[in-house]
């Protein structure tokens, strides 16, 4: 007897990668987020339009002119069409992956928001700027304050919220106004 060669999961099916949140690529990403953006009425027909046009203008490596008439066929419903496009672009490459969250970002900017993959995102992002200030105020407190460093770091933290999210900004800045001597 042999054996049956294992199913090969739809594309519009949502499966677990086995990543933690920070090491997905964009193609995992896509895979997360497929069954959220095949709800009914996420997408309206000219968000997809745009989408496919950015991709075949823009990237025709991407969507060739063929691929992009299949998924822009009016005959087929929007479902299918999106289906299609997101099954396509699981099998490329992650740079097309990337492409069509570009696309995404600028034509459904509050869809893009809400989307699943990103929504995992934001608590490592959080405990990540929160480990990053309390070993920095760590770091200030343990080191013995000498009189040349010591400015120098407060420099250099001082331009840190400009960069730095900002709840991490408030603890440096709160760490800066406490100082006598300011910048």
């Amino acid at each position: 007897m042999t054996a049956l060669p294992a199913p090969t999961p739809s594309p519009c099916v949502l499966w677990e990668t086995g990543q933690a949140a920070t090491e997905q690529t964009y193609c995992d990403r896509l895979v997360q987020d497929t069954p959220f953006l095949m709800g009914h009425g996420r997408l309206s027909e000219q968000q997809v339009d745009r989408i496919i046009l950015q991709l075949n203008r823009y990237y025709p490596q991407i969507l060739s002119n063929k691929d992009a008439e299949k998924f822009r066929n009016p005959k087929a419903s929007l479902r299918l069409r999106l289906c299609d496009l997101l099954g396509h672009l699981q099998r490329s490459s992650e740079r097309d992956c990337q492409e069509f969250y570009r696309a995404l970002y600028m034509h459904a900017q509050p869809l893009h928001r809400r989307l699943p993959s990103r929504q995992s995102l934001r608590p490592m992002a959080f405990l990540a700027c929160l480990g990053l200030a309390a070993g920095l105020a760590l770091l200030l407190y343990c080191c013995p304050p000498d009189p040349k460093v010591l400015p120098r770091a407060r420099r250099v933290l001082g331009f840190s919220p400009l960069i730095l999210d900002r709840h991490v900004s408030r603890f440096l800045l709160a760490f800066l106004t406490d100082s006598p001597g300011g910048l």
